[in-house]
């Protein structure tokens, strides 16, 4: 496993990260994603991602690393508790991060970051939009001052509000979600420079694309639904035939595409079994891909670069109800 400073903060993290949602009792049986934590640490993943609106992810984390020796490295957020939530209350804030570390059965984190920053639909937490300053940032001034955590970052999908807020130079480090991975970009547009510019860390989630790149859809290709464009389904006729191509599985060229950029420190798996763990751990040690192939890549990326308004950040090919826009 190979590791890589992320920003600014000093820390040593691995090129692949395990995201928590997964390993919760709704991702399969608890268990099993005990097994997949342990798996996971014992092949040298050591950056760990939760929250407390990933289900029941914290208090399984917590539960699985009790018993763990080595060192690794945990980032958990601030948001959607408790219920109902305001993220300008203080007191609501402190007690979120404190059910935090009971569940983690920790005394303090490494990383906490505010969930949602860029979308006020979801949580409205600056009093000012302007500069981003609001009682979270004096919250997350206070944990880290009583040694509580030691860094801060932001957890967002919008890519470009979640640029201008690294732009202030409040975080650490950024986690951009759902909007870096083969065929999805915006992130490289403005928030990967912007962080790099700040010295931030940088963490890539779902290089998978909430299922999109998890497998190939043939038959949705073939016979496409209403809602996909013309030209995303050319795109994935053109990614499934550099598949057969390479002789390569659409997670491995997912999962070694994200890695192949430099400016990435970690990206996450949401793998829910040791079987997939080792799946993804393989994939992350093949190394970055070569040069050509990149450059193949590049060619079907901006085939559509940009996500059609028609398609949810989560795969609608595996949701049968699924109609047309209006999902996030």
């Amino acid at each position: 496993m190979e590791y890589r400073t992320l920003g600014r903060t000093g820390l040593r993290v691995s090129r692949l990260g395990l995201g928590g949602l997964f390993v919760s009792k709704a991702g399969g049986e608890r268990p099993q994603g005990v097994e997949a934590i342990h798996r996971a640490l014992e092949l040298g993943v050591n950056y760990i991602d939760t929250a407390p609106t990933y289900l029941d992810s914290e208090e399984v984390l917590g539960e699985a690393l009790s018993t763990v020796q080595q060192s690794y490295i945990i980032s958990t957020k601030l948001g959607g508790r408790p219920q109902p939530f305001d993220p300008r209350d203080v007191d609501a804030l402190k007690f979120s991060f404190a059910e935090s570390l009971r569940l983690l059965r920790r005394d303090r984190v490494d990383i906490l970051m505010v969930h949602e920053p860029d979308r006020p639909g979801q949580y409205d937490w600056w009093t000012n939009w302007e500069d981003f300053t609001g009682p979270v940032t004096e919250v997350l001034a206070d944990l880290k001052s009583e040694g509580l955590i030691a860094y801060t970052g932001l957890g967002g999908t919008t890519p470009y509000v979640l640029a201008a807020i690294c732009a202030t130079g409040q975080f650490d480090v950024v986690l951009t979600a759902f909007n870096y991975s083969l065929l999805w970009r915006e992130a490289a547009i403005a928030v990967i420079p912007e962080a790099v510019k700040q010295g931030m860390g940088i963490i890539a989630g779902s290089p998978l694309q909430q299922g999109w790149l998890s497998r190939r859809f043939e038959a949705e290709i073939a016979d496409p639904p209403a809602w996909l464009s013309p030209p995303r389904r050319e795109q994935f006729r053109a990614l499934y035939t550099l598949l057969d191509e390479l002789g390569m599985s659409l997670t491995d060229l997912a999962i070694r595409w994200v890695i192949s950029d430099p400016r990435v420190d970690t990206t996450l798996m949401g793998a829910r079994s040791v079987q997939e763990v080792e799946m993804n751990v393989a994939a992350v040690e093949a190394g970055p891909l070569p040069a050509d192939v990149m450059q193949r890549l590049e060619e079907i990326g901006a085939m559509v670069p940009f996500r059609p308004y028609t398609e949810p950040f989560g795969c609608a090919f595996l949701n049968p109800d699924y109609r047309g826009p209006g999902l996030a």
